[in-house]
């Protein structure tokens, strides 16, 4: 699949959240929403662009933004990292890496010379009609909503 860029279609996707309930993109329609591709609950990177996320989040949803986090964990996983940091937002259990797939964030990464597959931080701005607005490719995850926020100024 080609690299998905600015003023694409965003991917359709229906999945479970933390919650165990089916989310689609489709339902967020008329609403601009932050699609962020994380690698793992609770480890330090994801923690701090979650928290970061979290803590504007009232900011965020005041300005008609809805916060979605995507990451090949399971609900469970989901649902123990929404708690320990009381996250206000969905979490997609993305398991068959369907959704990473779609968006190209399923990619090889390299560790210590060790090469295996893994899931690229990135977020998707997309706009209420389904159309991604913009793609952070380089997350600053101590300050991701901060970053988003000023995408969208």
């Amino acid at each position: 699949m080609a690299t998905l860029q600015a003023g694409d279609k965003a991917p359709g996707f229906t999945a479970n959240d933390q919650n165990g309930n089916s989310v689609s993109l489709s339902d967020f329609k008329g609403k601009t929403v932050i699609l962020y591709f994380y690698p793992k609950d609770d480890t330090p990177g994801c923690t701090a662009e979650a928290c970061s996320f979290r803590d504007n989040y009232q900011s965020l949803i005041g300005q008609g933004y809805e916060v979605i986090g995507v990451s090949v964990d399971s609900e469970k996983s989901h649902k123990k990292f929404e708690n320990k940091y009381s996250l206000p937002f969905t979490l997609i259990a993305d398991e068959s890496k369907e959704i990473n797939e779609a968006y190209g964030v399923w990619v090889e990464k390299n560790m210590y010379g060790k090469k295996y597959m893994g899931t690229a931080r990135k977020t998707f701005i997309i706009d209420g009609d389904g159309t991604i607005i913009k793609i952070i490719d380089k997350v600053d995850t101590a300050n991701s909503s901060q970053q988003v926020l000023d995408i969208l100024k």
